[in-house]
C-alpha cells in the first residue's frame, strides 16, 4: 500500500492484513443466481497515522464451492483489461508476508482510482464483501479457481461481482481504490494475491501472467487479458490503442504479410510510442517485438510470443531523434536515425 499524496509507482505503506473472519455476508452457493451490483465503500479517514499490520490471515467465504481437484495452476493473465500497463511491488509494503504485490500505472497518488479490475482467470466468486474493521482488505472479491487456488482483488473503491457468482477471464470484478479498515489512509491501488490452499502466509504463491512468473519483487507488465482469440480474422487492435489516448500514428513499415509496426507521438507530453501489429496468426502466440530508442538513451524493447501485438514501448523524445522497428513473422525492420525534434 502506499501512503496517500505519494507518488503512484513504488512508494507503497502498509497494507494491514489482520487475521480473523470476513465481514458477515448470507451465504450464497455456486450455482445461484447473484445480483452483481456495485458496492460503494466507506471513505477512508483523513488519519495520517500508520497502519495497524496486524499478522495476517485467511478471510472465510461466504460461498460453498465444491473442491475439484486440478493438475496445474490456472492460468492467469493480469488482472487489468488488455493493453494496460501496470507496475507490481512486491517489496514496498511491510504487510507483505511472502509474495503478495500492489499494483499502480499512475503518476501521481489518485491517478489510478477507478480503473477497472478484471478476472485473472475464470471461476467463482467466494468473497464479495467489505471487510470493515476485520482486517485491512476493505472491499475485497475472492476467486475460487478449483484444485485449492485463488486469487484476491483487495481495496476496491467498487464490487462488481457478487459471491456466488462464475465469472470469466478478463471480466470486470471491480475497480482500484483505498478501501481498508478505520483510521488507514492510503492512497488508491490494487493489492493482489494468489494462494492455494489454507495457512496464511505459506499458502501465498508466486504470480504467473501469461506464463511468465512476475518478476519479484518489482516488474512493469502489460496485461494480455483477454486480447482475443482464435486464429483468424481481423486484428482488433491498432497502434493508436496500444499505445494509449492521445497517440497519432507519424510512420509505420510492413513487416511482410505479417504485420505492421507503427511509430505514434502524442503531442501533449512529446512521448513517441511503438507498436507492432499483427496480420496474421491472430490469437496464436508467435514471435513478435517492437522497440523504440531515444538519442542518447537504452534501446526499450518489447518481445516474446504474442497472440495479436508487440507493445506499447513508450519513451520521451523532446529534441532528440529515435530508431524504432520490430519482428513479425520472419519480417524485420529497423528504422535510421530520424524524427528529430
Amino acid at each position: 500500500m502506499r501512503s496517500k499524496g505519494m507518488l503512484a509507482v513504488g512508494f507503497f505503506l502498509l497494507v494491514g492484513l489482520a487475521s480473523g473472519q470476513a465481514a458477515s455476508a448470507s451465504t450464497v452457493f455456486a450455482g445461484q443466481t447473484a445480483t452483481a451490483t456495485p458496492t460503494p465503500s466507506p471513505s477512508p479517514t483523513s488519519s495520517s497515522a500508520p497502519e495497524d499490520e496486524g499478522p495476517g490471515g485467511d478471510p472465510e467465504n461466504t460461498v460453498n464451492v465444491p473442491f475439484a481437484a486440478t493438475a496445474a495452476a490456472p492460468s492467469l493473465q493480469l488482472p487489468f483489461p488488455c493493453g494496460q500497463s501496470w507496475t507490481g511491488n512486491s517489496s514496498g509494503s511491510s504487510a507483505h508476508k511472502s509474495w503478495e504485490i500492489d499494483f499502480n500505472r499512475g503518476s501521481t497518488a489518485n491517478a489510478d482510482l477507478g480503473d477497472t479490475v478484471v478476472a485473472t482467470a475464470a471461476g467463482t466468486v467466494v468473497i464479495s464483501a467489505h471487510q470493515g474493521s476485520t482486517n485491512g482488505y476493505g472491499n475485497l472479491v475472492k476467486i475460487d479457481h478449483g484444485g485449492g487456488w485463488t486469487s484476491y482483488y483487495a481495496h476496491l473503491r467498487v464490487r462488481s461481482v457478487s459471491a456466488g457468482a462464475r465469472v470469466t477471464q478478463g471480466q470486470k470484478i471491480g475497480e482500484v481504490g483505498n478501501t481498508s479498515k478505520p483510521g488507514n489512509n492510503i492512497s488508491p491501488h490494487l493489492h493482489f494475491e494468489v494462494r492455494q490452499g489454507t495457512s496464511y502466509p505459506s499458502n501465498v504463491r508466486k504470480a504467473v501472467f501469461n506464463g511468465v512468473t512476475f518478476g519479484y519483487p518489482i516488474q512493469t507488465l502489460t496485461s494480455r487479458n483477454k486480447c482475443g482469440g482464435g486464429g483468424g480474422g481481423t486484428n482488433p487492435h491498432t497502434a493508436e490503442s496500444v499505445c494509449g489516448s492521445g497517440y497519432k500514428v507519424i510512420d509505420s513499415a510492413a513487416l511482410g504479410t505479417a504485420g505492421t509496426v507503427y511509430l505514434t507521438y502524442n503531442s501533449s507530453n512529446g512521448n513517441n510510442c511503438v507498436a507492432t501489429i499483427k496480420k496474421t496468426s491472430l490469437g496464436q502466440k508467435t514471435a513478435t517485438s517492437a522497440y523504440l530508442e531515444v538519442q542518447g538513451k537504452a534501446r526499450a524493447t518489447d518481445s516474446g510470443d504474442f497472440t495479436y501485438y508487440a507493445g506499447p514501448v513508450r519513451a520521451n523524445a523532446s529534441g532528440k531523434c529515435v530508431r524504432w522497428g520490430g519482428k513479425a513473422g520472419s519480417a524485420t525492420y529497423n528504422s535510421p536515425s530520424e524524427h528529430c525534434g
